[in-house]
């Protein structure tokens, strides 16, 4: 026999279809259940008291007894041996009301109920995304009144290129970032069409808010001055970066900011730093660099030739400095443990890259020499060799 717990159990799995419904308007209640466990007629002798107890414990709690609830509906049975007897047939919520108090739901009910009449009345359009997202309306600590505030000001604004606690909302300036995986379901149903990256999970850069971006730090190598004489090691914010080309033949990224910070004048050339290893990410929308002349320049392990071959995703005529099996041997003594790669091709690699990289990956030990380990001597003799 089904007990009052079971019913609870599967009572509350009715509660956001039960939102859902008002939602759309159609009727929820009267709901039964109607599997409440068939009483064999063995059972009637065999286990009468435990069925009994169990009859009796699905009435106390019933709306028969207490008035609201469930209300327990009987049949009657026969059976051979002990003739005819009333047993529990279904169970039934008659209204809203009999769910939510035996479901413990009546505060979150009316919450609903409020929270919803706010949205709608505000922004008539968000009926439904309320549909889809029914249960953040049964949250007792949102204000939806500010909340509705930042949704108003995106439908007006869009694109408000500002930051964050620059937008002109009456609301304290963290209240976005307290309530950012609702606002953001909100925006993304509200103005799909000015999500800037849709992958970003940070909302600022999700939408369009400036932000603290990472810099492109960039070394001006000519000594006549590619900029301007006075500026010759600058940060670009990564926007503004993407959107200026600047005055160089050749450009030249180092996976280190010391040998990024030690390389020699060269003509007509700049070097780029973007904070390191995998970061060449930050530099795939600068399309201007595609006119460009691109040499990379990397630690001698499995990593660097990773980089590489990200980084030649990106552009595919970058060239590699000092990362081939001379310079490795050469300064083997340097070299110490490095990290393994499962990976067995990079697909944007030379012939003779892609060799050094398989050896690399055979060495138990000493499997990696850094750049900043090569001498200075070497180094310039390379670039000057390359780039003069």
């Amino acid at each position: 026999m089904i007990s009052p717990g079971e019913i609870r159990k599967q009572a509350l799995k009715w509660w956001k279809p039960f939102l859902q419904s008002y939602i759309t308007g159609d009727s929820f209640f009267p709901k039964s259940i109607d599997r409440v466990g068939k009483v064999q007629s063995g059972q009637v002798t065999s286990r009468f008291e435990a069925l009994q107890q169990e009859i009796e414990a699905l009435f106390r709690h019933s709306k028969n007894q207490t008035g609201s609830g469930y209300l327990v509906k009987t049949a009657d049975r026969n059976f051979r041996r002990t003739g005819s007897h009333e047993l529990p047939d279904s169970v039934v919520f008659e209204t809203v009301e009999d769910y939510v108090a035996f479901t413990g739901k009546k505060k979150d009910w009316k919450l609903f109920l409020l929270h919803y009449e706010q949205i709608v009345h505000t922004i008539p359009s968000l009926r439904n995304w309320a549909f889809h997202n029914c249960l953040w309306l049964t949250e007792p600590i949102i204000d939806w009144v500010d909340v509705l505030k930042v949704c108003k000001y995106f439908i007006n604004t869009p694109r408000p290129n500002l930051y964050i606690r620059q937008l002109p909302i009456e609301v304290h300036t963290k209240f976005i970032e307290e309530n950012v995986a609702l606002i953001q379901s909100l925006l993304d149903f509200l103005i799909p069409d000015h999500i800037r990256n849709a992958g970003q999970k940070r909302f600022a850069e999700r939408y369009f808010l400036k932000y603290d971006e990472p810099l492109i730090r960039i070394m001006f190598l000519d000594q006549a001055g590619l900029l301007d004489d006075r500026l010759k090691d600058v940060c670009v914010p990564l926007s503004d970066f993407e959107q200026t080309s600047f005055p160089a033949e050749n450009v030249l990224i180092a996976e280190n900011k010391m040998n990024f910070l030690t390389l020699p004048p060269l003509l007509s050339t700049l070097s780029l730093w973007s904070g390191g290893g995998f970061n060449v990410s930050y530099l795939k929308n600068a399309r201007w660099l595609t006119d460009k002349n691109i040499f990379y320049w990397g630690d001698l392990d499995v990593h660097g030739f990773q980089i590489l071959h990200q980084l030649r995703s990106y552009y595919p005529k970058t060239r590699s400095i000092m990362m081939d099996r001379h310079t490795f041997d050469n300064y083997n003594e340097f070299a110490v443990n490095g990290p393994r790669s499962k990976l067995d091709t990079l697909s944007f690699l030379t012939a003779e890259e892609a060799h050094v990289y398989k050896y690399l990956k055979t060495l138990d030990n000493k499997n990696r020499l850094e750049q900043e380990k090569l001498p200075q001597a070497y180094v310039n003799q390379v670039l000057y060799s390359i780039l003069p």
